[in-house]
C-alpha cells in the first residue's frame, strides 16, 4: 500500500475530481475564527482548492503537500508553488495563525498522529486556530489502495484534547458520495508546554 504512490500515479485525475468540490462553508467556518490578512499553513493541500480561495480571500497562505505529482499539476494549472513537505517534516514554529488540515491527516497512522498533532501545535501562534477532516468510523487501514485512520467526533475530540488544543467546533456532514466526514475547528494555547515526542 502506498498512498503518495495512489497521488503521484494520476495526479491530473485526482485534481479533476477534488477541485471543484464546494467546501466554502467549511473554509467560512473556519475563518471566522481568523483575524483578516491571517497567515494559513494548508497542510496537504492536493489540487490547491482551498489555498487558492484563501488566498483570493486576502489571506497569506503557505500550501505545502508531499506529492510531487500534485504540486506539478498545481503548478501547471493554476501557477501556485507548493512546498514539498511530509506531515512529519513540518519546521515552523508559533509561524501560523491557522491551519487548514483538510482529508490530508486521515491519511496518518493512529499511532503517530500525537506526534504529528505536536509538530502543528509548535507550527501554530499561541491562540492559532487548528482545522481537520476525517472520515466518520472507526476503521484504520487500507481501503481504495490508500491508507486511512477513520475518526470518531469522540474519538477526535479526545485526541485533540490530550494534543493540547481546546475543541471549539465539531460537526458531521456528507459529501456527493455519501462519505459522513467528521470535522473539526480547535485552539492552540501557549506552546511553552509539551515537548514533540519523536515518532
Amino acid at each position: 500500500m502506498d498512498t503518495l504512490g495512489f497521488y503521484d500515479g494520476d495526479p491530473e485525475g485526482y485534481f479533476d475530481a477534488t477541485y471543484n468540490v464546494d467546501l466554502s462553508e467549511t473554509r467560512r467556518r473556519f475563518l471566522s475564527h481568523l483575524p483578516s490578512g491571517a497567515r494559513i499553513l494548508d497542510l496537504g493541500c492536493g489540487s490547491c482548492r482551498d489555498a487558492e480561495a484563501f488566498m483570493e480571500a486576502g489571506f497569506d497562505v503557505v500550501p505545502v503537500d508531499a506529492s510531487e505529482g500534485m504540486r506539478r499539476v498545481v503548478k501547471d494549472r493554476l501557477g501556485m508553488d507548493v512546498v514539498p513537505m511530509r506531515f512529519d517534516e513540518i519546521p515552523y514554529m508559533n509561524e501560523f495563525d491557522g491551519v487548514w488540515a483538510s482529508a490530508s491527516l486521515l491519511h496518518v497512522p493512529s499511532a503517530e498522529l500525537p506526534s504529528i498533532l505536536g509538530l502543528v501545535r509548535r507550527a501554530l501562534k499561541d491562540g492559532g486556530v487548528f482545522f481537520c477532516s476525517f472520515k466518520t468510523g472507526d476503521y484504520e487501514g487500507e481501503r481504495d489502495s490508500r491508507r486511512y485512520t477513520d475518526m470518531t467526533p469522540g474519538r477526535l475530540t479526545s485526541l485533540l484534547s490530550s494534543s493540547g488544543f481546546s475543541v471549539i467546533d465539531v460537526w458531521q456532514d456528507a459529501d456527493h458520495r455519501g462519505t459522513v466526514w467528521t470535522n473539526t475547528i480547535s485552539n492552540a494555547g501557549s506552546y511553552a508546554r509539551m515537548p514533540i515526542r519523536p515518532s
